[in-house]
């Protein structure tokens, strides 16, 4: 019996332990500033959000090109897009509500729709009435979802491995998204998030985890900790559903281009032929080497569809 107790207060000990090394509080969003929101970072007044975003690039007759991230990234990964395309196109990024330096919504509303919504009110915070608009992920779902509540305003799409439009089951779902999406784990989540757990989650999404960096995981880690975010991850996969919206998907007259990676254990590449099969207007890239996110793990490669499409 003393045996046992000894055993269980090691345990106990060992779980505490555990407990405290992991515990991570929210980082104020002014201490992120400092180190994220540089210069050329701007920030816009939409639905009493303060929206961080970014305009770089080259001006021209051509309507500017606004790209959404996906779920727990941030405008960051659209850096490599951005040096491989400044030369071509205005290009706008934001942090969407919910994710990174921009924060939770103070109606917690994360539907795909109200983003579809927010995506036009932003454009015309900036005073831009037409844009070409591309996504990746949730980015890319809420991209054409604007395209059919907009139709008028978006002038072509870009969608790499978009979510939403059909029902769809992992191969691989990342460990810090399984967590979100469990009854009371996802609670924890709030408070206790290791960075081991964020790493885990970002390699999964890359078709070669060795290309993830200590710089790339730390800058995942603290805009997961922004003050109210893992919260807002909670309430928004809440909302996650399968659908099937191939007729919707049919409506769309705008041209899109559709990039996907092979590797994709997220969304399977099987989900890319249906888009291409539903999109009247579209061209089809897969990179048979690539993950979920191959416009940041293979910048320079994915940009080339990207140029041809936009000239």
């Amino acid at each position: 019996m003393r045996m046992l107790g000894q055993l269980a207060w090691l345990l106990f000990g060992g779980l505490a332990l555990l407990l405290i090394l992991w515990w991570a509080p929210d980082k104020p969003v002014q201490q992120l500033y400092q180190q994220y929101a540089q210069a050329p970072s701007q920030f816009a007044q939409v639905n009493g959000l303060t929206v961080h975003y970014r305009i770089e690039g080259m001006a021209s007759a051509a309507p500017p090109l606004i790209l959404l991230h996906g779920t727990s990234a941030s405008l960051h990964t659209w850096d490599g897009w951005v040096r491989e395309l400044q030369d071509q196109r205005q290009i706008i990024r934001l942090d969407l509500p919910g994710f990174a330096l921009t924060g939770p919504r103070l109606d917690d509303d994360y539907r795909v729709e109200t983003y579809a919504n927010f995506v036009a009110d932003f454009a015309n915070a900036l005073g831009i009435q037409t844009f070409d608009l591309g996504g990746n992920s949730l980015g890319g779902f809420i991209a054409w979802k604007t395209a059919e509540f907009y139709p008028e305003r978006v002038s072509r799409l870009i969608l790499v491995d978009p979510s939403g439009g059909y029902e769809w089951n992992p191969e691989e779902l990342p460990l810090g998204f399984r967590i979100a999406q469990a009854p009371i784990l996802s609670y924890s989540m709030e408070y206790f998030t290791p960075k081991f757990l964020i790493r885990r989650s970002v390699e999964n999404v890359y078709g070669d985890p060795s290309l993830v960096t200590d710089e790339l995981v730390q800058l995942y880690y603290d805009m997961t900790l922004r003050e109210g975010n893992r919260r807002a991850l909670r309430l928004r996969f809440k909302l996650q559903q399968s659908r099937n919206e191939s007729e919707t998907l049919r409506t769309l007259s705008q041209p899109t281009l559709i990039l996907w990676g092979g590797r994709d254990t997220l969304i399977p590449v099987a989900n890319a032929h249906k888009y291409a099969a539903d999109l009247p207007n579209n061209v089809l890239v897969i990179y048979p080497e690539l993950g979920h996110v191959p416009h940041e793990e293979a910048p320079a490669q994915t940009a080339e569809a990207v140029r041809a499409f936009l000239r």
